[in-house]
């Protein structure tokens, strides 16, 4: 089993930097290539789609520690990076002889795996945030602390 480093920042979770990667791919290689037509529709979606999901992880990151914050986030970030699977099966389907179809085939399955890793840290995190939730404090200190 590989080691992995502790949590510290939202940079550290592997869905972050899957869609910080994809992101990147995205702005180099699939947008500028589309129509100017699309400047407005097409180009415009993709790009705030593929960086909101981003921000969404982060944000709710920093909301860990709310019972549902983090889950909505990253429930708002799945449906992002949905948006974004929309967005480059378009982009493939309708401007072929522009962009890359198996780039835009290999950042499907890569988003895909990132909506996947969003559902399965939210349910992680539920699981998790209902053991600290429920734990016993000994002797009343963690009611004292809450109660400072």
């Amino acid at each position: 089993m590989e080691n992995k480093k502790p949590i510290k920042s939202f940079r550290d979770l592997d869905v972050y930097k899957s869609a910080y990667e994809a992101m990147l791919e995205v702005f180099k290689y699939i947008l500028p290539v589309l129509p100017p037509e699309e400047k407005f529709d097409l180009s415009d979606q993709l790009r705030r789609s593929a960086k909101a999901g981003l921000r969404l992880i982060a944000e709710g990151h920093s909301k860990r520690h709310q019972k549902r914050g983090f889950q909505k986030y990253l429930d708002d970030a799945m449906a992002e990076t949905n948006e974004t699977i929309v967005s480059l099966t378009q982009a493939k389907d309708l401007y072929s002889s522009f962009v890359d179809a198996k780039r835009c085939d290999v950042l499907i399955d890569i988003y895909d795996k990132i909506s996947r890793q969003c559902y399965k840290l939210a349910v992680a995190w539920d699981k998790f945030s209902d053991r600290i939730n429920t734990a016993q404090p000994l002797n009343g200190q963690l009611n004292e602390q809450r109660q400072r």
